[in-house]
């Protein structure tokens, strides 16, 4: 445990983007025997969009973020009111208190989202982000990774969340329009010239979801094309101390 956690440790210090956040969440958690793991910035104004970084499958993080699931998910609601760590899951207490909440756990469940060990983020402000370590069932593997590497599990949440912060809360606006982490991406690609196709290369998505990101993007800024949408960017990150 104490090479891994080091490793995490060590790789986080240096890591230059979202992306590579991403991989070292994945390898760490993989390596303790947690094949998924979701981290959510809860969004601090009604109109903000929450932000996520995971390894969950995207159809359920795309419909998650569009439907704004986080706005009544029952994880994410006590993880806003309690700062401990806790397991969740269909099976363990009642957690979902009405239809919409328990029809979301049922349909995470059908990709493979079925029970969890999620750590509250808290900080001077309250409630920020929480992170989640997730399974297809309860099985005896999970249990024992959750119970042996607990305490291990909560400072790796708490890293982690200091250093997304750092790397793209500041980013993620542009003149006060927040955007998703993968419109940024894109938007980010593009401003090196990259066309739809060579960014859902590089991002490991198709042209057409790409283009789709391009376009939300075109859409929040209220600019018609992305030359527009690019410039944009780069007067707003010229404001970045």
């Amino acid at each position: 445990m104490h090479r891994i956690f080091q490793r995490f440790v060590d790789r986080l210090s240096s890591s230059p983007s979202p992306d590579v956040l991403h991989q070292i969440m994945d390898e760490a958690a993989t390596a303790l025997g947690l094949s998924c793991f979701a981290y959510l910035s809860v969004p601090q104004r009604p109109s903000a969009e929450a932000h996520l970084i995971s390894n969950y499958p995207t159809a359920w993080t795309t419909q998650y973020l569009k439907s704004h699931y986080e706005r009544f998910d029952p994880v994410i609601t006590r993880a806003l009111g309690h700062p401990e760590p806790f397991e969740w899951g269909l099976e363990i207490g009642s957690m979902t208190r009405s239809k919409a909440e328990r029809e979301l756990f049922e349909e995470a469940a059908k990709f493979g989202i079925r029970h969890g060990f999620t750590v509250p983020i808290h900080d001077y402000r309250g409630p920020v982000a929480a992170v989640t370590f997730a399974a297809n069932d309860r099985l005896p593997q999970f249990e024992r990774a959750i119970n042996e590497h607990a305490k291990a599990l909560q400072l790796m949440a708490m890293y982690f969340h200091a250093h997304a912060r750092r790397r793209i809360g500041a980013r993620q606006m542009i003149h006060e329009v927040s955007l998703s982490p993968r419109e940024l991406e894109c938007l980010e690609w593009a401003a090196q010239g990259k066309s739809a196709w060579e960014i859902g290369r590089i991002l490991g998505i198709s042209r057409h979801t790409a283009a789709t990101h391009l376009d939300n993007v075109k859409t929040k800024l209220g600019v018609r094309t992305i030359i527009q949408a690019v410039a944009r960017f780069m007067a707003s990150r010229s404001t970045i101390k």
